[in-house]
C-alpha cells in the first residue's frame, strides 16, 4: 500500500518506510539529511520554486578519490593561480528553476565556495573556489550529498572533446524508415482497388503498418511527451503539449478505426508528422550550431600580440596564429592569451579578468601564466604552452560579472507570445473539434490534429536569435566584434556618441614627432626606448616606433600611472616619460598654445619633450560630419587642448570638445549624459577610458595592432574599420526592423494556417510538412535580408 511523496525527491513511499522529520515526510536518510542542510542554512526557499525538485542521493563513498591526485587536478581544473581555483562541472540532473537557485548559491554552504554559474542548456557549472579552504573532491561530495552528482569523465579532459548526443539522429532514422514503409504499404488503401489479392492481404498489410507504428510513435515521438510532462509537472504550457497531444490523439483514433475496421487509420499521417516534426527539430539544431561555431571561431579578437621572432625580431601576430613553442613579447596592461611558462625574471599578473580579484600575483622565471592575466608593470617575456582558444577568451570577456543589466526587449516579448499561445491553440483545437464532430467524424479529427500541429510559435522564438546571432556573424566579418546580441539592441537605441581623442581618432600609425629640447646622448636614448617597449599608451607606441632600434637591457622597475605617464629604473637611472606635471617640468609654456607632448626627466634632470603632430583618422571628417546629423557629437581628451583650432576646423560645428579630463572625469562626464536621459556609446582606445566604457550604454574598444582592451567594452572595433562606425549603427536599427517584420511574417501565417485548418481544409500530413518549413521560411528571410541591408548603401 502506497503512502505519501518525499517532501524532497517526490518519489512515492511504502507506508511503513517513512522518516518523519519537522512535519515533513522523506523517502531515505539521504534526503532527509538534505532538507536538514538547506534547513541549517537558510535555504529552504529551494522548496518554493518547484515542488519536489530534488534528486535522490546516492551512496559514493571513494568515487572521487582520484581527485586527489594532482595531475589529475591540473587536467579538471580550468584555472589554479595561489589559493583560487576554477572548474566547470557537469551536473546531469540540472533540470528546473530550483536546481539553478540552490546550485548559485553553493557559497552558502561552503564559505570556501566564492561564487558559481549554472550554464543551464550545457547542464555545466562553473564553480570559483578557494583551494586553501576547499579541495574539489569535498565540492564533488557536496553536490552529491544535495542530488546534483557531478560527471567527470577524465576522457573528455585528455582529448578536450565532450561525449556527442546522437539521439536526435537515431530518432529521425527510426522514423524515416517506419515513414517510408508505412506509405509504401498504404498504396492499395489510396485508390480503394477491389482486387482479390489485396483483399485478402489487407489485415496483413494493415498489421504491418500498426506494427511500423510503433516504433514511430513509442520512440522517435517520445521527446515531445517527455517536454510536455515536464512542463505541465512545473504548471508551465510550452508547445509540445499540443504537437504530444496530437500525436497520441492520431494514434488512439487510427488503433481504433483499424481493430473497428473503419479503415486504415492516419498511421500514415502519424509517421511522417513525426518524421518531418523531427527534421525541423534537426534543422534548427544545426542551423543553431552554425551560428555558434561562426562565434566560437572567427576571430572575435582581433586584438594582436607581439611574438619574438628567432632572429629576435618582433611582429604583431593575431592571437589565433599563436601556436605552441612561440615566444611572446607582453607589456603593460596587455591581456595574456595563451596558457604559457614565464621566461622573464618576474612578472606581476592582475587575475581579476578571471576571478574578480584585483590583488596582482607574482610570478617568478619557470612558473605557468594563465590566459586572461593582465600583466603589470614592465615588459615580460613568455613561451606559449599550446594555442589560444578563443572561445575561453569569449567566455571571459562574457562574464557575467562584466556584463551589463539590460532587458531584452524581443525576448520579452516572445517569451509573452509563448505563455498564452499554448491555451489558446488548445482552445481553438478543442472548438473546432465540438464543431466539426457533429458533421463530420473524420474531419473533426483532421481539424484537431491539424489545428495542434500547424500553428507552432518556434518559427517566432526564432526571429530575434536567428536575426541577431545573422548580424553578429556579419559584423564580425567586417571586423566590428561585439560581445552578444544585447549590444546590437543597445546600439539602435544610441542618441550620443562620445570619441575619446587619442589613439581613438587619432591614429598611432602616423605621427610627425619633433624633439624640443636639451640634446639627449645615444645611452639616454637606448634607455627611453627600452621604457617605452614595456607601455601601450598610444603615445607611448608612436615614440617607441619613432626612435631608432637599440640593444635590449633589462628593466628594474616599471610602473605606468594611467593619465600621467611612465616611471621606471633602469641600471640604476630613475627615468620618467609623461606629461609636465608629471615630470615636473621646469619649463612652462605658458606664451604658446600647449601642445600634445611626451617630457623626459632622467635623473632629476629634465631634457625637454616630444611633440606629436597628430594624424586624424581617414575619413574623420566626413564620418562626424555623417553622424552629427542624426547623433549628438562629443570629444573628451586627457591632453592639453593644444589641438582644439585643429579639431573645431574638421568637425561639425555643434561638436563639443572637452579636454584635460583624467579617466574619473571622463566617467563622471559619461554619468552626467546619462542622468539627462540619453542613451550614450563611448568609443575610446580601452587603456585609459576603462570606466568611461563600463560606465556607458555602450563601450566600443578600438584596437589598433595591440592585446589590450577592457573587459566592460561592449564591442571592439578593428581601427582599419573607423570610418564605418555609422554604418554599424544604421545596420544595428535595420536589424530591429528585421525582427519587427519577420514577428508579422511569423503571426501571418500563423493566422492562415489556422484558418484553414479549422475550416478542415488542412490535413494533418501537410500540417506536418508546412510547420518545419515555417522555420525554413523565417531563417531564410531573416538570412536574406540582413545581407542584403549589410550590403545596402547604410551610409
Amino acid at each position: 500500500m502506497s503512502g505519501q511523496s518525499c517532501f524532497h525527491c517526490g518519489l512515492e513511499i511504502p507506508k511503513d518506510e517513512e522518516i518523519n522529520f519537522d512535519e515533513k515526510t522523506f523517502c531515505c536518510t539521504g534526503c532527509k539529511t538534505v532538507y536538514e542542510i538547506f534547513s541549517l542554512n537558510d535555504l529552504t526557499c529551494y522548496y518554493d520554486f518547484e515542488k519536489s525538485p530534488g534528486a535522490t542521493p546516492q551512496d559514493i563513498k571513494g568515487k572521487y578519490d582520484f581527485l586527489d591526485n594532482e595531475s589529475i587536478l591540473a587536467k579538471v581544473l580550468e584555472f589554479q593561480e595561489a589559493n583560487t581555483s576554477i572548474v566547470s562541472l557537469n551536473i546531469p540532473h540540472i533540470h528546473c528553476s530550483s536546481c539553478i537557485w540552490i546550485l548559485e548559491n553553493l557559497n552558502r554552504l561552503n564559505t570556501g565556495i566564492s561564487s558559481s554559474q549554472v550554464n543551464f542548456p550545457e547542464k555545466r557549472v562553473r564553480i570559483t573556489f578557494n583551494s586553501d579552504t576547499v579541495s574539489l573532491k569535498s565540492i564533488a561530495y557536496l553536490l552529491s550529498s544535495i542530488g546534483y552528482e557531478p560527471y567527470i569523465s577524465l576522457e573528455n579532459y585528455e582529448t578536450g572533446k565532450t561525449k556527442v548526443d546522437r539521439s536526435l539522429t537515431y530518432k529521425l532514422g527510426v522514423a524515416f524508415f517506419c515513414f517510408g514503409n508505412i506509405m509504401l504499404l498504404s498504396f492499395p488503401e489510396y485508390f480503394e482497388m477491389k482486387e482479390f489479392w489485396l483483399d485478402s492481404y489487407k489485415p496483413f498489410f494493415r498489421l504491418l503498418i500498426f506494427l511500423l507504428a510503433l516504433p514511430s510513435f513509442f520512440y522517435s515521438a517520445s521527446g515531445y511527451y517527455v517536454s510536455a510532462y515536464k512542463s505541465i509537472k512545473s504548471g508551465m504550457l510550452n508547445i509540445d503539449i499540443p504537437i504530444a497531444l496530437g500525436i497520441i490523439v492520431m494514434f488512439i483514433r487510427s488503433t481504433y478505426d483499424m481493430l473497428m475496421d473503419h479503415g486504415p487509420g492516419f498511421f500514415d499521417s502519424l509517421a511522417s508528422l513525426v518524421f518531418f516534426m523531427l527534421l525541423g527539430k534537426m534543422f534548427q539544431i544545426k542551423t543553431y550550431s552554425f551560428l555558434s561555431f561562426e562565434r566560437d571561431f572567427k576571430s572575435y579578437f582581433p586584438i594582436a600580440v607581439t611574438r619574438i621572432n628567432p632572429d629576435a625580431t618582433e611582429e604583431s601576430v593575431p592571437i589565433y596564429d599563436v601556436l605552441k613553442g612561440n615566444r611572446l613579447l607582453i607589456r603593460n596592461q596587455e591581456l595574456i592569451p595563451v596558457d604559457g611558462i614565464l621566461i622573464s625574471e618576474k612578472a606581476d599578473i592582475d587575475y581579476s579578468f578571471v576571478t574578480g580579484e584585483a590583488v596582482p600575483i607574482t610570478k617568478k622565471s619557470g612558473d605557468k601564466v594563465f590566459a586572461g592575466g593582465k600583466q603589470i608593470g614592465k615588459v615580460i617575456e613568455m613561451e606559449v604552452l599550446h594555442s589560444v582558444s578563443q572561445s575561453y577568451l569569449t567566455q571571459l570577456w562574457s562574464n557575467e560579472v562584466f556584463q551589463k543589466k539590460v532587458q531584452q526587449k524581443h525576448k520579452t516579448i516572445t517569451d509573452a507570445i509563448s505563455r498564452y499561445f499554448t491555451p489558446i491553440l488548445l482552445l481553438i483545437a478543442f472548438a473546432g473539434f465540438g464543431y466539426w464532430i457533429f458533421i463530420d467524424a473524420n474531419t473533426a479529427f483532421n481539424v484537431f490534429t491539424a489545428v495542434l500541429i500547424v500553428a507552432c510559435p518556434c518559427a517566432l522564438a526564432l526571429t530575434a536569435p536567428f536575426t541577431f546571432g545573422n548580424i553578429l556573424r556579419i559584423m564580425g566579418k567586417q571586423k566590428m566584434y561585439l560581445k552578444n546580441a544585447l549590444v546590437i539592441e543597445q546600439l539602435a537605441k544610441v542618441d550620443t556618441i562620445v570619441f575619446d581623442k587619442t589613439g581613438t581618432i587619432t591614429t598611432n600609425k602616423k605621427s610627425n614627432i619633433i624633439y624640443e629640447g636639451n640634446t639627449i646622448s645615444e645611452g639616454n636614448l637606448l634607455l627611453i626606448k627600452n621604457v617605452l617597449r614595456g607601455s601601450n599608451h598610444p603615445l607611448s607606441r608612436m615614440l617607441y616606433d619613432f626612435l631608432p632600434e637599440y640593444k635590449r637591457i633589462k628593466i628594474d622597475d616599471f610602473q605606468e600611472i594611467t593619465g600621467k605617464g611612465i616611471l621606471a629604473v633602469v641600471e640604476r637611472n630613475e627615468i620618467k616619460i609623461g606629461s609636465s606635471t608629471f615630470v615636473e617640468s621646469p619649463v612652462l609654456e605658458t606664451s604658446e598654445i600647449e601642445k600634445t607632448a611626451l617630457h623626459i626627466k632622467i635623473d632629476d634632470q629634465y631634457f625637454g619633450k616630444f611633440v606629436f603632430q597628430n594624424q586624424y583618422r581617414d575619413g574623420l571628417e566626413k564620418l562626424f560630419n555623417t553622424l552629427s546629423k542624426d547623433y549628438n557629437i562629443k570629444v573628451l581628451s586627457g591632453d592639453n587642448d593644444g589641438e582644439r583650432a585643429v579639431l573645431e576646423d574638421i568637425l561639425p560645428k555643434d561638436t563639443e570638445l572637452v579636454f584635460n579630463q583624467k579617466p574619473e572625469q571622463k566617467l563622471e562626464f559619461i554619468k552626467n549624459l546619462q542622468s539627462e536621459g540619453r542613451n550614450v556609446m563611448m568609443v575610446g582606445d580601452g587603456l585609459n577610458d576603462a570606466g568611461a566604457l563600463a560606465q556607458s550604454n555602450v563601450g566600443i574598444s578600438v584596437s589598433e595592432n595591440v592585446n589590450v582592451f577592457s573587459p566592460a567594452c561592449d564591442a571592439i572595433l578593428d581601427a582599419s574599420v573607423f570610418s564605418k562606425i555609422n554604418y554599424f549603427l544604421k545596420l544595428s536599427h535595420k536589424s530591429i526592423l528585421i525582427i519587427k517584420m519577420s514577428f508579422t511574417l511569423s503571426l501571418l501565417y500563423n493566422v492562415v494556417g489556422l484558418a484553414f485548418a479549422v475550416t478542415g481544409n488542412l490535413n494533418p500530413l501537410v500540417a506536418a510538412i508546412i510547420m518545419p518549413l515555417s522555420t525554413i521560411t523565417i531563417v531564410s528571410f531573416v538570412t536574406i535580408m540582413s545581407n542584403y541591408f549589410s550590403k545596402s548603401n547604410l551610409e
